[in-house]
């Protein structure tokens, strides 16, 4: 029976991990800005589920819910509300392919040289109890052995977002935005003027 299983298991993560690949890939080769978020909405799901077979329920529900539920369809509305211009995206495609390959080997080396690693070669995943709970063992982990630098990147995280806001609200000349104390202080005269006009009076058909 636990063969049964293992075997399915093995299986499924390679079904996820294909679909994975192939998806990644098609993120970068689509022509399409909407095919490719598409695709890599595909991609956090496959790796999504690539976590529920290592266990990591919590990290797994995450991606979902925040990337896919919320960060890839702010993405769709922004691709589909824009107008790119594709062709000109993809002008200097052909001169920065090698520098793009290079990178691409580089991780598979790493990647490579990591899993082959006397550390890792023997490593096996352990199988828990029904009642355990990774999101407990997760929130004891971040809140107590990596608390400091939890907050170091909650920081930078904050710091990010003021300095978007920043940079969106700065004075440019097509921008258009309210001035609350202005409109606080419009009078009636300033908005509304009063034209004094004669009454007309209906001449009666003869």
């Amino acid at each position: 029976m636990n063969f049964i299983s293992s075997n399915f298991e093995t299986i499924v993560f390679y079904i996820f991990a294909a679909m994975l690949v192939l998806s990644a890939l098609r993120v970068i080769t689509a022509t399409n800005p909407v095919h490719a978020v598409m695709f890599l909405v595909l991609t956090f799901v496959s790796a999504s589920g690539v976590w529920l077979l290592l266990e990591a329920e919590f990290l797994a529900i995450t991606l979902v819910l925040v990337y896919v539920g919320a960060v890839m369809v702010l993405f769709l509305f922004v691709v589909m509300m824009l107008d790119i211009n594709i062709a000109r995206l993809r002008e200097g495609f052909w001169k920065w392919l090698p520098i793009g390959a290079l990178l691409a080997v580089m991780m598979a080396w790493q990647m490579i040289k990591v899993l082959g690693s006397s550390s890792t070669a023997g490593a096996t995943a352990t199988k828990h109890a029904a009642e355990y709970s990774n999101t407990k063992v997760l929130g004891l982990q971040i809140y107590t052995d990596y608390v400091y630098p939890f907050e170091i990147a909650a920081v930078i995280l904050l710091v990010a977002m003021i300095a978007a806001i920043a940079l969106a609200l700065r004075k440019r000349k097509d921008s258009k935005h309210q001035v609350v104390g202005k409109q606080i202080e419009v009078k009636k005269a300033d908005r509304v003027r009063i034209v004094s006009m004669k009454a007309e009076v209906k001449k009666s058909s003869e």
